[in-house]
């Protein structure tokens, strides 16, 4: 299963992004074609657990379910949990957080998505990295100016 992967460096902690990209129902601030954002579930530990979202994103647009894990305090990583996904087949992600210093944190982000439509590879792969790119830098700006 090959993976979109790319990462940038955010001029915060890694607590506060942390606590930044685990603020689901605040990613229409900042991830750009996310519309919507809502908890459906939450773990034990109150945490969310299951979130819909409505995608905007061309070529992708749809409403599915993600399951978060945050069995790792160094990395979210989540995975396609509903069938009421229209074009969207697949889609686990990870973000990995490394701090560089203190006040310096490396943000990697892999992303693979499977579509129910057929499609290029090469096209997919595009998708995946301007929602990769497109995210990264829409969290370094939010979490820049003090989110």
């Amino acid at each position: 299963m090959a993976r979109t992967v790319s990462d940038i460096v955010i001029d915060a902690t890694e607590p506060k992004i942390m606590e930044t990209v685990c603020d689901f129902e605040k990613y229409p601030a900042w991830a750009t074609g996310m519309t919507v954002s809502e908890i459906v579930a939450r773990d034990d530990e109150g945490r969310a657990k299951d979130l819909r979202f409505v995608l905007d994103s061309p070529p992708i647009r749809d409403t599915f379910v993600l399951r978060y894990d945050y069995s790792d305090p160094h990395r979210l990583t989540w995975s396609l949990v509903s069938d009421q996904a229209v074009i969207l087949q697949a889609m686990d992600g990870v973000y990995a957080l490394d701090a560089i210093t203190p006040n310096q944190t490396r943000v990697t982000y892999q992303l693979y998505v499977d579509l129910k439509i057929p499609i290029l590879g090469m096209l997919k792969r595009k998708a995946e990295k301007v929602i990769v790119d497109t995210a990264l830098k829409g969290l370094k700006s939010y979490v820049e100016a003090g989110a």
